[in-house]
């Protein structure tokens, strides 16, 4: 456990399960209290002991992103637990339904832009207003290599990550000096998403889906959440102090430079 975060509190969404659970887990490790915040009926429970057994503190706060109510109380219940927020990792996502565009039903494209776009833009309205509280702070937005290039099939989740990436980018501009926004745009990541969409490909045989995969990225296999979490932890911390708007992908080189 390192002290570089000492004194300093994190909020997670999307923190229930893989690259939430794990960043939970690296800011504890750097000494950052932790404010873990998933839906009701998610493993919060399992992310609050990870950060205990890192050696520093966490609560859990249920919480539906899409519903502002529910944003608000999450940023209060930090403030009033810990008195004050430095970093935020925007990272609540779904990846929706694999569609063709012609027959997405509107209820799934709704729900998705709703937990990929609308949440991280409330995350960012009512966090951004708590740091400006305590002199700044650093937000990670969860963009994805699917919002730098075509998603044929996923077009909801294509076009929700393209949303963030200029959404990041605008927000940089607008809350700096004092708050530095960024975003991580990971590839396939060992996550229970990345096993939804296996499946999605082929019922029958997902674990074929995932060797594909694999085995067309420069590296041979799919990055793991404790690496993505490395990044993020990263670009709150004072060594990426001059880094502001950035789109930093994490996908073993699978992207190609698009």
């Amino acid at each position: 456990m390192s002290d570089r975060f000492e004194g300093m509190v994190a909020i997670v969404t999307g923190a229930a399960g893989g690259i939430g659970r794990a960043a939970c887990v690296r800011f504890a490790e750097d000494g950052a209290k932790v404010v873990a915040v998933d839906l009701a009926g998610s493993d919060l429970d399992e992310t609050v002991a990870a950060v205990v057994n890192a050696g520093s503190e966490c609560i859990a706060v249920e919480a539906d992103v899409t519903r502002e109510a529910d944003v608000a109380n999450y940023v209060e219940r930090a403030k009033f637990h810990y008195g004050r927020i430095d970093m935020f990792f925007n990272n609540a996502g779904i990846e929706g339904v694999r569609s063709a565009l012609t027959e997405l039903d509107e209820a799934d494209f709704d729900r998705v832009i709703a937990v990929n776009l609308k949440g991280v833009w409330l995350g960012m309205k009512h966090v951004a207003a708590a740091m400006a509280e305590s002199g700044g702070g650093a937000i990670v937005n969860t963009a994805s290599i699917a919002g730098l290039a075509p998603t044929p099939g996923i077009i909801a989740y294509g076009a929700s990550k393209h949303a963030v990436v200029g959404m990041t980018k605008s927000a940089a501009q607008e809350l700096a000096p004092n708050v530095r926004v960024n975003a991580v745009c990971p590839g396939p990541i060992e996550t229970r998403m990345m096993r939804s969409l296996e499946r999605q490909f082929d019922p029958d045989n997902p674990e074929a889906v995932h060797d594909m995969f694999a085995a067309a990225n420069p590296l041979g296999r799919y990055g793991e959440p404790e690496e993505v979490a490395a990044l993020v932890t990263w670009l709150c911390s004072d060594d990426s102090r001059y880094i502001n708007g950035a789109m930093h992908t994490i996908d073993g080189g699978g992207n190609r430079g698009r």
